[in-house]
């Protein structure tokens, strides 16, 4: 019995001992860990900070933000139907009525009495413009201004007390940042999609293409003076996308949709939006003179899709290049004046520093004429500084038009009428000699090429060639021409910003 008494006391005893154990250690668990100040732990399949916008993955509030102000934007075009003037259609009676074309695109609204912000492929020769809200309220909308250089365009609708979206700063966009995109693909209702930003300053020559819409105006082609230092965002953008937000996770405006890369129309991985800081200066031109007024550096630099080939050429490692290099500068531009020279590197503008030509061209379209910039550049070695007074459009211009032949470093003649004949072709300029380091050398055009179109216009003749030249103002060129060999290319390079 006292056996058996002690045996049950001790047993007792042991739970409690065990419950007393599992407690102490429950609340040391719970207990706030004093070092945590001290302990960082990194999983690497849990990238997200705690508490970051990312960490839920919540845009519910951004979406709710931006979706109202984001619009349905219709347009009209006016054209001859695809029968008209056919005599096979005459022949058998067919009707010929003209046959107006439609199209889509989405817009953003910016003030609350309706200026709203879109594409200017989007309203591009439309001849009428219509816009509707998610709420469905419709309204005519009135062409304010278009910009064919950045691809933005500003409309009215007389309304008040609209819906707006908060402009943010696309200067502080990171790579691997959050964003959404909203717009109205493929002619859907509102529509919202997430991804992130994939990489800043794309520069991707699809600006200024000529137009292969049976309703645009041939003789209203642009000339390639494109501005591109697109966000790229793998958040989901279609045909209809164009002219849409693309927001941070906290509803603000960073970009316009503008563009995809896809070999099927559709989309492929890859959508390209206009910052939000370019899309201000133009807009608030558009507001303020009903056009936009750009100041230019005067400096030449390789296309970055030559660079690294021309800066091997000149014997100079791609990867020592840290910035902009220069390759030539314009006889009495602001750079001139301010003693900038070929070899120099552009490191800097304004304190923002860049490295590539697509983000020092924006940064330098985002001023008008007359506007200061400081330049850090560096020079055999060694920084350097200087303040730079942007010029203007006509003395831009001016300044392109003297001296072609010595500027591109090549000698032209016209095509023979038996070479054109053989090649079917309508025009055409042969270079016939080439400078040694000069422009088009350095551009890897050889000598014995054919140039047909120069930004969308025929050439038959170096005055062709100057006026084509002219008319690009900032000096950025699209080049359509045959190889030696008998092959067709197309080129896109700027002369100049």
């Amino acid at each position: 019995m006292k056996k058996a008494s002690l045996l049950l006391l001790t047993m007792l005893i042991s739970v409690a001992l065990a419950i007393a154990g599992y407690r102490y250690i429950d609340n040391k668990e719970n207990e706030p860990d004093s070092s945590a100040g001290n302990l960082s732990l990194n999983f690497s399949d849990s990238p997200v900070r705690p508490g970051s916008p990312a960490a839920n993955l919540d845009f519910v509030k951004a979406s709710a933000t931006v979706t109202p102000a984001v619009v349905h934007i219709k347009t009209l075009y006016t054209r001859a139907s695809s029968g008209a003037g056919n005599p096979f259609f005459e022949l058998f009676g067919m009707p010929q009525n003209s046959a107006p074309a439609r199209g889509s695109g989405s817009g953003v609204i910016i003030t609350p009495d309706g200026y709203i912000v879109t594409n200017n492929h989007v309203i591009e020769n439309a001849s009428a413009i219509a816009v509707t809200l998610p709420d469905k309220r419709s309204y005519e909308a009135k062409l304010i201004g278009r910009d064919p250089s950045t691809d933005l365009a500003l409309v009215k609708v007389e309304a008040t007390n609209l819906p707006v979206v908060p402009i943010g700063n696309s200067d502080n966009v990171q790579v691997g940042e959050w964003v959404l995109a909203v717009g109205y693909p493929l002619s859907l209702n509102s529509t919202v999609t997430a991804g992130i930003i994939s990489a800043k300053g794309r520069s991707i020559g699809i600006l200024n293409r000529p137009s292969q819409d049976s309703y645009a105006d041939p003789s209203e082609t642009a000339a390639n003076t494109a501005i591109e230092s697109f966000i790229q965002t793998d958040a989901a953008i279609n045909p209809g996308n164009s002219g849409g937000a693309l927001v941070n996770t906290a509803g603000q405006l960073i970009g316009i949709n503008a563009a995809i890369a896809s070999q099927t129309g559709s989309y492929a991985g890859y959508g390209f939006a206009i910052p939000a800081n370019l899309m201000q200066k133009v807009v608030g031109d558009f507001r303020k003179y009903g056009e936009v007024r750009r100041g230019y550096l005067g400096v030449s630099f390789p296309a970055p899709a030559v660079e690294d080939q021309i800066l091997r050429e000149r014997g100079i490692d791609p990867a020592s290049v840290r910035g902009v290099y220069i390759l030539g500068v314009e006889p009495g531009s602001g750079a001139a004046a301010a003693g900038l020279k070929e070899g120099d590197i552009i490191q800097s503008i304004d304190g923002a520093r860049v490295t590539s030509s697509a983000e020092l061209s924006e940064r330098v379209a985002r001023h008008h004429p007359g506007d200061k910039v400081q330049l850090s550049y560096l020079r055999n070695g060694r920084t350097a500084n200087a303040g730079v007074v942007l010029k203007g459009e006509e003395a831009a211009t001016a300044v392109a038009s003297t001296g072609l032949e010595a500027r591109l470093g090549a000698s032209f003649a016209p095509v023979p009428d038996n070479v054109k004949q053989r090649y079917r072709l309508k025009s055409g300029l042969y270079i016939t000699e080439l400078q040694k380091g000069g422009f088009f050398d350095s551009a890897g055009i050889p000598r014995g090429t054919i140039i047909t179109n120069v930004n969308g216009k025929p050439v038959d003749s170096l005055a062709d060639l100057n006026n084509a030249l002219n008319a690009s103002r900032s000096g950025s060129v699209r080049i359509d021409g045959i190889t030696p060999d008998g092959t067709g290319f197309v080129f896109s390079f700027p002369l100049g910003t």
